[in-house]
């Protein structure tokens, strides 16, 4: 079976659904996701996302609390470009029909988290991932431009190398054309043919035998890029929770929300000894 579009959008995170969901005014555009259309990383965050929210805090107090937790290895112009930006973008999340909470005076309820030095996480109760990717998934269902197939798993994106090309990490001008994808229902390969195809299909985390990323984070799409002679870079870093609670039977394990650590728990041995200064 062989589709055409705009637009193959490959992920459906809060990266692809809210691309999609932008490109859509104007083009057609195809969604395909490995899992059911609501399964992806964002869906299982839990504190909240950073925005600048209020008067007492400001985009350059939230640029050095970021460049400080990056210990020198942030890039801040791009530090500064999410900070920045990033107010525009939950107000759009909002528009969305995201649904954060809200204090009894009617503002938000802005809690604070490890490394912020103002309130500024917007968040519904701990289940924050599951709502943006509820309200997502809700506008993108009814949007006539997007057709969404989810159990569908890209394999391969198309490049000039499918048509008889030699192609290289030195080939100048590496064009993709779409990519070829496992329908994990019927067992066929179908052809997915788009002008523009964007890989939004998260990290690799779920590798590791100790993890909190869900069993979908498995690094597919960064693979389908390096085997098509696309640059990858900065893969040392990795997406990686760093609480859980402790149950060594349970793969991936449950993940313990940052947020409790913004507001006031404390890291300790199994004595009752505080660590996390040694590090």
């Amino acid at each position: 079976m062989q589709h055409k579009t705009d637009y193959l959008v490959i992920g459906s995170g809060i990266a692809g659904l809210s691309f999609a969901l932008k490109v859509a005014k104007e083009s057609k555009v195809f969604l395909i996701t490995k899992a059911n259309e609501e399964e992806s990383n964002t869906k299982y965050a839990q504190g909240g996302i950073a925005a600048v929210w209020h008067d007492k805090d400001s985009f350059e107090k939230h640029v050095q609390d970021t460049l400080v937790a990056g210990a020198g290895l942030c890039d801040e112009q791009i530090v500064r470009k999410v900070v920045t930006e990033g107010t525009e973008r939950v107000k759009e999340l909002i528009n969305l029909g995201t649904r954060f909470d809200k204090a009894q005076n009617g503002e938000y309820d802005l809690a604070k988290e490890g490394g912020h030095s103002e309130h500024r996480i917007l968040h519904h109760k701990d289940i924050t991932g599951y709502e943006i990717e509820r309200a997502l998934i809700e506008q993108v269902r009814k949007h006539p431009n997007i057709t969404i197939l989810d159990h569908h798993f890209a394999i391969d994106i198309i490049t000039q190398h499918h048509l008889g090309e030699l192609v290289t990490s030195k080939t100048k001008g590496i064009t993709c054309f779409g990519a070829y994808v496992l329908n994990t229902k019927s067992q066929k390969i179908e052809t997915v043919l788009a002008k523009i195809t964007v890989m939004a299909t998260g990290g690799a985390g779920h590798v590791y035998a100790t993890t909190t990323n869900p069993t979908i984070a498995t690094g597919d799409g960064i693979a389908m890029v390096y085997r098509a002679k696309g640059h990858v870079k900065d893969m040392e870093f990795v997406q990686f929770h760093p609480t859980s609670l402790y149950n060594p039977n349970e793969y991936p394990s449950f993940l313990i929300t940052e947020a409790i650590r913004g507001f006031g728990a404390v890291l300790k041995t199994l004595d009752g000894k505080e660590f996390m200064q040694k590090y």
